[in-house]
């Protein structure tokens, strides 16, 4: 499968379980969609733990423009007024439209599981058909120190409550991957 089979599969996947999925050209592009998202929904707070020092930068200023709040650590302390988290995803699998994080960190885990949006960039060169195509590098990232992988596919949904589709209730309300075209192989 080329990478366009690829994308146009996470793409219909995602769909399908009430994700959004778009490509994105350039990291900016990236956050400036999850700031506008933010101001567009009345969030108040981007949660960006993780980003490098040289994207938080850019993000600050435009966070700034939109009077949003940066957070970038110490989540556990703001529980109640996360809006949208902002992720880099480690991998894709086009299949189910699953996002694979390193979620060690516990601020990578709050802003993924306890924000009412996430947005997570996805590099398209990391995205892989299926689980198995996915299993040699899996395994190199087990091999190091105990980690916390969490596979993410769409917004959070149960059906606990008299099998009555409920969405948002143990995590975010909605996903939107980002799909950026990088040049990796």
């Amino acid at each position: 499968m080329d990478r366009g089979e690829l994308i146009a599969k996470l793409k219909e996947r995602a769909a399908a379980v009430q994700s959004v999925a778009v490509e994105i050209g350039s990291f900016d592009a990236a956050m400036r969609y999850a700031v506008d998202l933010t101001a567009r929904q009345g969030g108040r707070s981007i949660a960006a733990p993780g980003l490098p020092d040289d994207r938080l930068s850019d993000l600050a200023t435009l966070c700034a423009g939109r009077d949003i709040e940066l957070l970038t650590g110490g989540l556990r302390q703001r529980l109640s007024g996360l809006h949208t988290g902002l992720t880099e995803a480690d991998w894709g699998i086009a299949e189910t439209a699953t996002l694979v994080l390193d979620s060690s960190a516990e601020d990578i885990r709050i802003a993924t599981m306890l924000v009412e949006t996430h947005v997570a960039i996805l590099p398209a060169s990391r995205l892989r058909p299926t689980a198995f195509d996915l299993e040699p590098e899996l395994g190199r990232m087990m091999r190091g120190r105990p980690s916390y992988l969490a596979f993410i596919s769409g917004a959070s949904r149960t059906a606990d409550i008299e099998r009555v589709l409920t969405i948002g209730v143990h995590g975010p309300q909605e996903l939107h991957i980002l799909i950026l075209e990088d040049n990796g192989s």
